[in-house]
């Protein structure tokens, strides 16, 4: 696993002053009020040309010289190669001045405010004094949000070092921990008890309380997103000091709080209620979207766990069931056609081939590579070349064919998915009926978004995931509903970040933005879909900016959050420049 939140001390680099030599250095004439009169005759014409002729000669080596030292004194590094010159990013910095990124290095900032409490008492100081100072310190937690949703130049919270689990009910399953706890840590400290969390993201290294804040879910149509495992927390709010909020108290508060973007306050505390830890049969297998018609309505009831993964320019259609297994049949007897090393063979030598083709070299073994290690390094070769793409897309989709089959596992260790190098996201969330009677519209979105990616030769890689969730009683939910029968289907399309070339980098994120606008164009309104809040990015166009104000206040109790962090935070001290353009007050609008 990458490092997941990147913060470190600026460097220093000492600039040196250049050197000329004497037949450049121009002596200063000695002070004398008085003016003196030659009466030495003036050279003669030829000598004052050449007189001139050296004198220019001499600027003109300075300049040489000067820009030589300057050049030396401020080097770009080796990964910077592309990147257009910006003396001021490779000055000294001052000691107490950090760079903090996200994991996937899309969003960064530069502050000299990180604060790391390392209990309650602490955080309650800083959150007090820095109210009184109307300093900001936007809550942060493990930096894993694809649009940077945490981060702040002004000053941020981190909660790394309240990491405890403080409480465990064993009879009702519940378990009260430190905000700042990440997910694998918990659920390896109440494994020893029989317990697990309902469902799991993708990943294991979120803190919890940065997890549940932004609205982060697993899947299963009969399992709600992670927020609705929330029933009671722990805030430390500017305006109040700390409150504590849940289903039977503050209902209405705890309810906006659940999912608050950190703007409510920084959670301190979270319960969650758990269940019982459980082996898993994960059953992996191709399909097409043919058959994924007759049997959608189908996989979506009888799977705890189901996802697709649509592999662009392909007809492939990788379905992943998970459910508990059976305590009649217990888990299946499958024997795999094909070894791991013969599944992704196909991989690897499409990778030796591409390396032929653009003259490229990689001294590490090849057999070395997991899958996703391969993909990234293959994508890098030539991440925008839609030809090139495809051929990838087609060897995951034979890859995929050939690990057909089962496996089993506790659910924290199934439920994860290895997604892949750095990259950029986007992904929606929109209704799909009722888990009685699906409406369809989930399929018809990738439908009409597959179309979309081939007419306008998209360059987009592998894969497309769809998964479905339950509705939330959280307002701020891309997933809330009051009819709670309702799921939601989430989409998320992807373009990865597989080089560090800067200019390489910048193209990518345009490409992937513009693929981002086509679909939001096409299919956004059509279908209701909103984005995950921690892969929403903000338009640099006041129009478009002030159409996603408007979307959003049809869709979320707009006025309600912003009266409720007027409340909880009139200083604005936990805010951010994202909330405050996707949150403006309704006499702005």
């Amino acid at each position: 696993m990458l490092k997941l939140l990147s913060l470190r001390r600026s460097l220093h680099l000492h600039h040196r002053r250049p050197q000329f030599p004497p037949t450049v250095a121009i002596s200063k004439p000695p002070l004398n009020p008085t003016r003196q009169f030659s009466t030495v005759s003036p050279p003669p014409p030829s000598s004052s040309s050449e007189s001139e002729l050296r004198k220019y000669l001499g600027y003109g080596a300075l300049v040489i010289l000067c820009g030589a030292a300057t050049y030396y004194s401020f080097p770009f590094p080796e990964n910077a190669k592309h990147k257009k010159a910006q003396i001021f990013r490779y000055a000294p910095l001052p000691e107490d001045l950090h760079t903090v990124s996200n994991w996937s290095g899309t969003h960064e900032v530069l502050t000299r405010v990180f604060h790391q409490p390392e209990n309650l008492e602490q955080l309650e100081e800083v959150v007090k004094e820095s109210n009184v100072k109307k300093a900001r310190i936007r809550p942060v937690g493990s930096g894993l949000s694809p649009n940077g949703i945490g981060l702040s130049r002004m000053g941020m919270v981190n909660l790394a070092l309240m990491d405890r689990v403080l409480e465990v009910d064993k009879e009702k399953k519940r378990v009260r921990v430190q905000a700042g706890i990440r997910v694998q840590q918990l659920v390896d400290g109440i494994k020893e008890y029989g317990l697990t969390l309902q469902n799991f993201a993708s990943i294991r290294e979120q803190q919890i309380g940065g997890i549940i804040q932004v609205g982060a879910h697993g899947t299963g149509a009969k399992l709600p997103p992670i927020d609705e495992q929330v029933i009671a927390m722990k805030l430390v709010t500017p305006a109040k000091g700390t409150i504590e909020i849940s289903k039977d108290k503050d209902p209405e508060l705890f309810y906006l709080a659940r999912c608050g973007l950190g703007g409510l306050g920084v959670v301190a505390e979270v319960t969650l209620q758990c269940v019982e830890r459980q082996e898993l049969v994960e059953h992996t297998y191709i399909s097409n979207m043919k058959d994924i018609k007759k049997n959608h309505k189908k996989l979506l009831a009888d799977n705890k766990h189901v996802k697709y993964l649509y592999i662009p320019y392909t007809d492939a259609i990788v379905v992943v069931t998970c459910n508990p297994i059976s305590k009649w049949r217990g888990p299946p007897k499958f024997q795999p056609k094909y070894t791991s090393d013969e599944a992704i063979q196909h991989v690897r030598d499409l990778y030796v081939e591409s390396l032929k083709k653009y003259s490229a070299s990689d001294e590490r073994d090849i057999n070395e590579f997991s899958f996703t290690e391969l993909r990234d390094k293959l994508l890098a070769l030539d991440p925008l070349n839609k030809e090139h793409v495809v051929k990838v897309n087609q060897a995951e989709a034979e890859f995929w064919r050939k690990s057909e089959g089962y496996r089993v596992g506790w659910s924290d260790e199934i439920l994860g998915f290895d997604c892949g190098g750095q990259q950029w996201v986007s992904e929606t969330c929109f209704p799909a009926g009722t888990l009685a009677k699906p409406n369809m519209k989930d399929i018809e979105y990738i439908e009409e978004l597959k179309q979309l990616i081939e007419k306008e030769n998209i360059p987009a890689p592998a894969p497309i995931e769809q998964r479905w969730t339950a509705c939330s009683k959280s307002p701020m939910s891309p997933a809330s509903s009051s009819a709670e029968d309702d799921i939601f289907s989430w989409v998320g399309i992807i373009m990865y970040l597989p080089t560090s070339d800067a200019r390489q980098r910048k193209e990518i994120t345009e490409e992937f933005f513009h693929y981002r606008h086509l679909t939001q164009t096409l299919l956004w309104d059509q279908y209701s879909a909103f984005e995950h809040w921690a892969k929403i990015e903000v338009p640099k166009d006041k129009d478009e900016l002030a159409a996603l104000q408007a979307r959003l206040r049809k869709r979320f109790p707009v006025d309600e959050y912003n009266k409720a962090r007027g409340e909880l935070d009139p200083n604005k001290i936990l805010s951010s420049n994202k909330l405050e353009k996707l949150f403006v007050s309704s006499d702005v609008v």
